[in-house]
């Protein structure tokens, strides 16, 4: 039986495997800011380069759930070091992509070994520490987890500014072989790894139904908003694949002794309303990540870069209380007020990002982002924690793969929500602003005339000063509706966080020895 690492061992595992969940969390935001210089380099409109984003996240969804069963199948150490080669072959091949067929395909390859890099990365974290410090390597990896997404933007707006698109997927290619190899040196198999896949019976049928089902659901949140839902044929078909999918996957899973993913936990009362609690806080983290980033750069005016910038030094934060709370965790402190905190603050937050006025600058959004970074960082490990209260230790992979999965498409129906929220308000918002401002009235009248003799002081165009006065003021109606929309979907968010705080209630409360806490933290270690 091998014994932990010390020393530079487990110091090259600790920087190899937080580097490589980085890295796949990086992607998945570091392309949100190249979109427009992508559509352009390919000949595509940028409704069809969002693809980019979405077979991505379908990827993930998919093989996030079933990480725990392919690991444990394939052997842990062989499946992490072949998904990372998948993911760093992929990236490579997304660089050299000409077309948007080609991107779009090896966009879902990089993301089904992203997803497992991720998970894997954590098990294989966890066993490089004693059980008794098990709480510090969930910290370390709680700063990853916190600094990736934040590190997308930012890194993503530089690359653009300095250089061009395929570099954004090219530089993950000497972390991913750097990597590969430490792992390959450094990383022991666990005793009899992969040994026993000959007594594990692959269940090809719940598998195919889960791919169908929440692949579907993930294309419908994520497509829905620019295929205009219902109305569109392919949105009909996915959710009804979607639909009898899931369906079919839940009364199949219940009927077999061995499923992929054993959804009898569910359940489980206190993992049942744990997963109510992890899916607003998806709705909340990506549609915060969504939300600010539009409202910066499309009302507000700032660069990608600057946007990301913005978000970094706050992120700090949460990135320093990580390893805090994990070592309030490891001696005995219940999650349970720590959720209900980070809950309070991410409303906090929310409400107070949706009281900006429009002539907000950049220095001014750090201190809503400095409170939602505390937030992430009070709710994050405890609900981990809690995820696992009350299920057997064999049981605690698939809690928190369930748990994980739930995350992912509550972050994905919160963009799908605030994609919708936004067109809504929008034209209800500019309606008004128009009302108020009726043609032929005095004020409207006014406005033309003082912006037609600037534009005809500036360019002596006296034919078309008029028209292109109504223009400015149209702009700035838009402009106006979309700034109030975006307020909207702040509060939104903050409304969301707090009617779910009642349901504490209904969690359990287990008081954890220092090595319960420990074993349940390592729940995490199949999958995040």
């Amino acid at each position: 039986m091998s014994t932990t690492p010390k020393g530079i061992a487990r110091a090259i595992i600790v920087l190899t495997t937080v580097t490589a969940a980085v890295m796949e969390l990086i992607d998945t935001s570091i392309v949100n800011v190249a979109l427009s210089e992508m559509s352009g380099s390919l000949g595509v409109n940028i409704e069809d380069i969002s693809w980019v984003i979405t077979s991505y996240a379908i990827a993930n969804v998919i093989i996030i759930p079933l990480t725990g069963f392919l690991a444990s199948y394939f052997g842990r150490k062989n499946y992490y070091i072949v998904s990372m080669i998948i993911f760093t072959v992929a990236s490579y091949m997304c660089g050299q992509s000409t077309t948007l067929v080609e991107l779009i395909g090896w966009r879902f390859i990089q993301g089904i070994g992203g997803g497992a890099l991720l998970s894997t990365s954590q098990s294989i974290l966890f066993d490089a520490f004693e059980p008794k410090d098990r709480p510090i390597a969930a910290g370390l990896f709680g700063m990853g987890i916190v600094l990736g997404p934040t590190l997308g933007p930012t890194l993503g707006g530089y690359i653009i500014d300095h250089s061009s698109w395929p570099l954004i997927f090219m530089i993950n290619i000497p972390v991913g072989i750097a990597a590969t190899l430490l792992t390959f040196y450094f990383v022991e198999k666990k005793p009899n790894e992969g040994k026993h896949k000959d007594k594990i019976k692959i269940d090809y049928t719940g598998i195919l139904l889960l791919m169908a089902g929440i692949g579907c659901l993930q294309f419908v949140l994520e497509r829905g908003q620019a295929e205009d839902w219902l109305n569109s044929e392919a949105i009909r078909i996915c959710s009804v694949i979607a639909v009898l999918g899931l369906i079919g996957f839940v009364f199949y899973e219940l009927s077999i002794p061995q499923p992929a993913v054993n959804i009898r936990l569910l359940g489980n009362r206190n993992l049942a309303f744990t997963t109510i609690f992890t899916f607003v806080a998806g709705f909340g983290l990506f549609t915060s990540v969504f939300i600010y980033p539009v409202l910066a750069q499309r009302v507000l005016g700032f660069t990608a870069f600057e946007t990301g910038n913005s978000l970094l030094l706050p992120t700090m934060a949460a990135v320093i209380l990580m390893p805090m709370i994990g070592k309030m965790m490891s001696k005995g402190v219940t999650p349970i007020p720590l959720i209900i905190i980070g809950y309070i603050l991410f409303s906090v937050y929310a409400f107070m990002s949706a009281s900006v006025s429009p002539d907000v600058g950049k220095s001014d959004f750090f201190w809503p982002l400095l409170v939602r970074a505390v937030g992430i960082a009070f709710c994050q490990l405890p609900l981990i924690n809690q995820a696992v209260v009350g299920l057997e230790p064999k049981d605690y992979p698939t809690g928190i793969s369930l748990n994980n999965m739930i995350r992912q498409l509550g972050g994905a129906f919160g963009i799908a929500v605030a994609n919708n929220f936004v067109a809504t308000r929008y034209a209800q918002h500019r309606s008004d602003l128009v009302s108020a401002m009726p043609a032929g009235s005095f004020q409207l009248n006014e406005r033309v005339n003082a912006i037609s003799q600037g534009i005809i002081a500036k360019t002596g165009d006296v034919a078309g000063a008029t028209t292109k006065a109504y223009t400015t003021i149209s702009y700035a109606v838009d402009k106006q509706a979309y700034y109030l929309s975006y307020l909207d979907s702040f509060r939104l968010i903050g409304i969301f966080f707090l009617i779910v705080l009642p349901m504490v209630a209904f969690l359990r409360v287990k008081k954890k020895t220092a090595a319960e806490a420990a074993v349940a933290m390592k729940a995490a270690s199949e999958s995040h």
